[in-house]
């Protein structure tokens, strides 16, 4: 007999037997089970056997229970108290019935578990499952409006943008208690497909995980976790863009676990290709893990520590070749070391969320790659790039309300591309920029998120422009 036939039939006893009289009463011991032997013929209503005169012995006296006619007050709560519990029991039973019958049997996985994965919540969901297939996914909307003018006053050209910004499905299959396969295909702007990850996992222990495929680096507070409903603000930090290259992907490989509150993740990849690298930062050298050149590989790492629930302490760290073969102008290879470091820190407690992050990136023989690349003057690659935020936000509804949510928050970013100009070269004054951005999130469940904020964009060159953002989001 299946599992889901044997909970059928036992729902279906226990429903007959919680619907009976609420009288009823469950034996409460072996004795009580067995039922009285009647007694045996008697010249009269006393109980004694025939042939023995009431005068001989004293009558025994009626129990209370047979002079009332009922229960005692207590036997009743108490047999109240069973059949209250053996509906609860029912209650269960039936629920486990209809996820044996759906398949939707789950794991469960904590929240600290899942970000020692380096996965958001949606992007978790096979690991969620016993066996077999998942799906899940999230999607965003961006409407984008600038200022007509900038910082200095001068007309700015430019119509607002609306763009489906990205349409994302996570796919995954569980194999077995130790191996998961996971992937991340992404629709951006409605025509461009791609795929952000996809890996195999092989869970040697419960604190120490094995993974190989297209990954995630584990840098930052939003490479990893960049669902629309997880981070405040209707785009992406600039440093988380222009530093650290979110949504940056690499094949390699590696390993992850934890170490009571300390989780670690540390891989080899594929390294950056530094030919694509510019003066505004170094989002153009992922190779996304198509045809990838892999003459120079990289390390990449991050150590997070929870000191308690919601709070986390880390930092991050990526170095290794970017030349990938590119020739210097006295033809020589260049190696391009490049070297990024990131410490951050977030903290999700009564409402509030805290969110910092510094980081800063190194690059090795720049001014020889910009010769390399027929750069000139200000449109260098630098040797320095830095950039961080600190942010605040505060869900007003967070005492009344563990559903829907409305949160204001304030991020300040400081961001500069060319920190330290390459020699012969200047730097850009376009390049040191800050930004000022106001917003509102509001969230009528957890998958489901409006954000829209404002932000005022400042650079030493003065034209900086404000922007208005409004996104909806939604995972799954």
């Amino acid at each position: 007999m299946s599992r889901v036939s044997f909970a059928i039939i036992v729902c279906a006893l226990s429903l007959v037997i919680s619907r009976s009289t609420p009288a009823l009463a469950f034996p409460q011991s072996v004795d009580s089970a067995i039922p009285a032997v009647p007694p045996a013929a008697t010249g009269s209503d006393t109980g004694r056997p025939a042939g023995v005169d009431a005068s001989s012995g004293p009558a025994i006296p009626p129990s209370e229970e047979d002079a009332a006619g009922v229960p005692k007050k207590e036997e009743a709560e108490a047999q109240q108290a069973q059949v209250d519990e053996l509906r609860r029991r029912v209650e269960v039973l039936a629920t486990e019935v209809e996820r044996l019958r759906s398949g939707e049997q789950e794991i469960e996985l904590s929240d600290e578990r899942r970000r020692a994965l380096g996965l958001a919540p949606s992007a978790a969901a096979t690991y969620r499952r016993t066996q077999g297939v998942s799906l899940a996914g999230y999607g965003e909307m961006l409407y984008e409006n600038g200022a007509g003018e900038n910082q200095s006053g001068a007309r700015v050209s430019g119509a607002s943008q609306l763009d489906f910004l990205r349409l994302v499905l996570y796919t995954g299959y569980r194999f077995s208690d130790k191996f998961i396969f996971n992937s991340e295909i992404e629709l951006e702007h409605a025509n461009e497909i791609s795929v952000e990850f996809a890996y195999l996992d092989y869970l040697a222990r419960d604190n120490f995980t094995v993974r190989a495929g297209m990954l995630l680096l584990p840098l930052g507070l939003t490479n990893e976790f960049h669902e629309p409903n997880v981070f405040l603000g209707a785009r992406r930090p600039e440093t988380e863009t222009r530093i650290i290259p979110t949504t940056w992907r690499e094949n390699g490989a590696g390993v992850l676990g934890a170490l009571g509150r300390l989780n670690y993740r540390a891989y080899v990849l594929n390294g950056f290709d530094a030919s694509r690298f510019t003066a505004t930062g170094l989002r153009g050298g992922r190779q996304k893990g198509s045809r990838a050149k892999a003459g120079d590989l990289a390390f990449a790492g991050r150590v997070d520590v929870t000191p308690s629930a919601g709070i986390i302490v880390g930092g991050g760290l990526y170095t290794g070749g970017s030349g990938q073969g590119i020739s210097g102008s006295e033809g020589n290879e260049l190696d391009v070391h490049t070297t990024i470091g990131e410490l951050h820190g977030q903290a999700q407690v009564r409402g509030f969320d805290l969110r910092g992050l510094y980081a800063r990136a190194e690059i090795d023989e720049a001014a020889e790659l910009s010769r390399a690349l027929r750069l000139t003057g200000d449109k260098g690659i630098a040797d320095t790039m830095d950039g961080g935020y600190v942010q605040i936000g505060y869900n007003v509804l967070s005492q009344v309300s563990d559903r829907a949510g409305v949160t204001p928050y304030y991020r300040f970013e400081a961001l500069n591309t060319q920190q330290a100009a390459a020699a012969g070269f200047v730097a850009d004054p376009a390049t040191d920029l800050t930004f000022h951005t106001f917003g509102v999130e509001f969230r009528p469940i957890f998958n489901v998120v409006v954000k829209a904020d404002y932000q005022w964009v400042r650079n030493a060159a003065r034209t900086g422009r404000n922007q208005l953002n409004i996104n909806l989001g939604y995972a799954f």
